[in-house]
């Protein structure tokens, strides 16, 4: 039974339960009662946001000649989010429940006049709520030393666009992208790791003419777009795009991509045609040169066309399309078959890509110069704990594509048993030829 087929509710608590049992993530300071908005990502689930960075970064800027990376701070100069529109303009309008003291965001309740958890109309009058975090920095803590934590990672690549230009000799049009964490003190975090207050965001501008730039967003939609078919399995009926009929004052067009949850649909990535906006505003406020002059001199602010996807949607995103439930053979007493849960992920983001299991403890020595032979390569475990029944069943929830068992004939015929994750299916193949199997099926 796949995901599409579990009630949706269900479906959550089944996904949240399977994250905590199986090291994926787990709620930030549970042992003080947990911290509504922020979360931890276990063993494993550090394993898979690596591998989605990883192919993310790969396909956006290691395979391409024209976008360079960009590692930066997350706190910045309190101007850039003057600048950026941020302090005066980001931020939501929020009520509370006079009678249950329930704290709503206003856009999401679907009457505003009603709080949708004790269905009072006793509420208090709406007001802004500005989503940025404050800190101070320095040793003394006044207005003169109030500093942000980032909202959203794609000014510092403004304020760098210069310098990234100038060291790596890149003309128009070329792009830079940055993976980095963003903060925003959001009212009601919700949706497990969907909506929170700190979170990872993969973001690129490219810098192009304003006479190419409708060109270049289309361009990037239908790169993303393929993005998530191709390299994450996301079918159309999980994934549509969601055109903005309303846009900001300096946009010409802009898209969200998004996933169908489990609460319902929700906003993957944007693909946004900014205009020379950002540019023109930090060049105002900082009063530093930020034009773009071409072999002819001609002197031109650069448009810029923006992806902006949040990886933590993205890891849930992809555990929600993966999570399948099935009746398999099992050997419990008094049962021919049981509910085996699986994750089909795709294998290049699988936590763990190959599993050494001995089928006896007395094989540790050779099964374990396998598991060094193959995790030079990919991510591999080891794992010799508890029947190999028990032992794939639990490699089953994690996503592991493939299971490797070393068994006692594999000390006279240097074979292994390779136990497909979706099919069940086992084969027989040399130790020598592994490399070139794994090749085949984890990379081809």
């Amino acid at each position: 039974m796949s995901a599409n087929n579990i009630a949706s509710p269900e479906l959550m608590e089944k996904l949240v339960s399977l994250c905590k049992r199986r090291g994926l993530i787990f709620q930030s300071s549970e042992i003080y009662g947990g911290f509504n908005g922020f979360w931890d990502y276990g063993p494993y689930g550090v394993r898979m946001k690596r591998a989605l960075e990883n192919l993310w970064w790969k396909n956006m800027v290691d395979c391409r000649m024209d976008v360079e990376g960009l590692d930066s701070t997350i706190i910045c100069h309190p101007k850039v989010w003057k600048a950026s529109g941020h302090i005066e303009q980001f931020s939501d309008l929020m009520c509370d429940c006079k009678d249950c003291k329930t704290r709503h965001r206003v856009d999401q309740m679907p009457d505003q006049t009603v709080c949708t958890n004790c269905k009072s109309t006793n509420l208090t009058e709406q007001r802004e709520f500005n989503l940025m975090m404050k800190t101070y920095v320095g040793p003394v803590f006044d207005e003169d030393h109030i500093a942000y934590l980032r909202a959203e990672s794609c000014q510092p690549i403004f304020l760098n666009f210069q310098q990234v230009r100038i060291a790596t000799r890149q003309k128009l049009p070329f792009g830079i992208a940055q993976i980095g964490k963003a903060f925003r003190n959001e009212i009601n975090p919700r949706n497990f790791t969907f909506r929170s207050r700190e979170f990872t965001q993969m973001e690129m501008e490219y810098f192009c003419y304003e006479e190419t730039s409708m060109e270049t967003w289309e361009y990037w939609k239908n790169e993303r777009i393929r993005f998530y078919r191709e390299k994450l399995n996301f079918t159309d009926d999980m994934m549509r795009i969601h055109e903005h009929e309303k846009l900001a004052h300096y946009a010409k067009a802009a898209v969200d991509i998004e996933v169908k949850f489990p609460f319902g649909w929700g906003e993957l990535e944007g693909i946004h045609h900014r205009g020379t906006w950002d540019i023109a505003r930090h060049q105002e406020f900082s009063g530093a040169d930020l034009e773009y002059v071409d072999e002819n001199g001609k002197r031109t602010i650069p448009t810029v066309v923006e992806t902006s996807v949040g990886l933590d949607r993205t890891f849930l995103a992809v555990l929600c399309n993966s999570y399948y439930e099935e009746e398999a053979a099992t050997q419990k007493e008094g049962k021919e078959t049981d509910v085996r849960v699986v994750l089909r992920l795709p294998a290049t983001i699988a936590p763990v890509q190959v599993a050494v299991l001995p089928i006896s403890k007395k094989l540790s020595e050779n099964a374990q110069k396998l598991y060094q032979d193959l995790a030079g390569s990919y991510r591999c475990e080891y794992d010799v704990t508890g029947s190999i029944g028990k032992r794939y069943r639990r490699q089953d929830e994690i996503g592991t594509p493939f299971c490797v068992t070393f068994d006692f004939d594999s000390l006279e015929d240097n074979a292994v048993t390779i136990r497909n994750r979706d099919t069940m299916a086992q084969v027989r193949v040399n130790t020598a030829q592994l490399k070139a199997y794994f090749a085949e099926h984890l990379e081809g």
